[in-house]
């Protein structure tokens, strides 16, 4: 029987999720903004057989004080489909995903962007779907107030049918470009989706022909129970949060089996949670490292990170005590749980949980190339993922260990591929291409 196989996804943005990461000895400091340094970065991953160059949005500066936004790395970025089309033309297998909101984007921009990039790369487009909980995108979008979770989950459900309707608005042969004739097109095999539902009116088609891939591979990382139906009825990866084993193996049944409940084979999704690593040629040069990073992160902005995590502001706890009670708010419920349960779990004061949140408060992995092998490997065969979301300490150092010391040990032991297994991210990530809901393909 052949061995699962891992799947690997690099985070990029920002290009490390560590707060300290631009300040560490020989770390490149404008990453987040430099393209040919971003395109070295692409096709690092790309010699290191990765699934997937992710790249995460904000539709509006952190909202965090400024004396810890001052201090952040992540203050400007790219927009995200002007950067990964670029990218499309410097790579050939690498799989690119990018964040875009449905509760701040209209379905029929949305439609266009991915459907674009996907013919761009020939098929390697993947669309992170969420439904932005910094409450300060509101206000960059006219609205005074930030739509309540529960609606923005409802809203989401509804566009995800309409951008999918809308790639599947030409049949695959509706083109027959009939010179002699002087026929472009079928109009027969073109749908008006003409959708008017509870959040959103489109009327459709869609003016781009259908994607390379049928629909960019859909992407989700909700843990809330909204979040696990939504991604249960619609996502082919998740990049999850999970800091245990224990709790990654009680999501990864959970969610599967929601989707046999619903009807979808479970592995037509993928779950890849976020895993900060640090490599080393040593158990103690790791931990160094780690120590170093976590010595660069200033309090300030530590107890920002913990205030965007639990949605509200913990300037005002005790630094020396423990966690108090934090009620509901409109932001992140996984989030905020995976903070709470992080300080009960270690038992950690309100300094001790900010400093950790404003390194990285996750998932971690740190040690030798076998040790961290060993992680995923355990993982992996233990039904806790299907492979990792990768977030690297510092760049390029950290992406190019990963690289050049873990990628030929998990090669080694038989559990990640050594070239890609075809051009198209769904093919590479062993998903099966939609078909058009609307048109038989060959079917006039």
């Amino acid at each position: 029987m052949a061995k699962r196989q891992l799947r690997l996804g690099a985070f990029m943005r920002p290009v490390s999720i560590h707060t300290g990461a631009w300040r560490y000895p020989g770390a490149w400091r404008d990453t987040n903004f430099n393209f040919p340094r971003l395109r070295y970065l692409a096709q690092a991953l790309e010699r290191g057989k990765f699934d997937a160059f992710f790249m995460a949005d904000h539709l509006a500066v952190l909202n965090m004080p400024v004396e810890a936004l001052k201090r952040s790395h992540t203050v400007t970025s790219f927009e995200p489909f002007t950067l990964l089309s670029a990218l499309a033309v410097s790579t050939e297998r690498l799989g690119l995903i990018a964040t875009a909101s449905t509760t701040f984007d209209a379905p029929y921009h949305i439609a266009r962007r991915f459907a674009s990039l996907d013919h761009l790369s020939g098929g390697r487009a993947g669309w992170n779907i969420v439904t932005t909980s910094n409450p300060d995108s509101a206000l960059n979008f006219g609205l005074e107030e930030h739509m309540e979770h529960g609606e923005r989950y409802r809203r989401a459900r509804e566009f995800y049918d309409v951008v999918t309707g809308l790639w599947d608005s030409f049949a695959e042969d509706a083109f027959i470009r009939d010179a002699e004739s002087g026929i472009f097109f079928d109009p027969e095999r073109m749908h008006v989706l003409d959708h008017r539902g509870d959040y959103l009116s489109v009327r459709g088609p869609l003016n781009i022909a259908r994607p390379v891939q049928g629909w960019p591979v859909i992407v989700q990382a909700g843990a809330s129970d909204a979040g696990r139906q939504l991604a249960a009825e619609t996502a082919e990866v998740i990049f999850g949060a999970h800091g245990t084993l224990a709790s990654a193996q009680e999501f990864y049944a959970d969610v599967k089996g929601r989707m046999q409940k619903l009807g979808r084979d479970p592995e037509h999704l993928k779950i890849l949670p976020g895993c900060f690593v640090v490599v080393g040629d040593t158990l103690e040069e790791a931990k160094r490292t780690r120590a170093t990073l976590d010595s660069l992160v200033h309090y300030e902005s530590a107890i920002a990170s913990l205030s965007i995590a639990l949605g509200t502001d913990a300037s005002r706890f005790d630094p020396e005590g423990p966690l108090p009670e934090i009620p509901e708010t409109n932001a992140s419920k996984s989030g905020r749980e995976r903070v709470i349960a992080l300080a009960q779990r270690e038992g950690l004061n309100v300094r001790q949980l900010a400093q950790r949140l404003g390194g990285y408060g996750g998932l971690a992995m740190v040690g030798t190339p076998a040790m961290i092998a060993d992680e995923m490997q355990t993982w992996l065969e233990e039904r806790g993922s299907d492979g990792f979301n990768v977030m690297f300490p510092y760049l390029p150092g950290g992406l190019e260990d990963f690289v050049e010391k873990v990628v030929p040990e998990l090669q080694r032991r038989g559990i990640f591929r050594r070239e890609y297994e075809g051009r198209t991210l769904r093919e590479n990530l062993g998903l099966p291409r939609p078909e058009n809901r609307f048109f038989e393909q060959g079917a006039g």
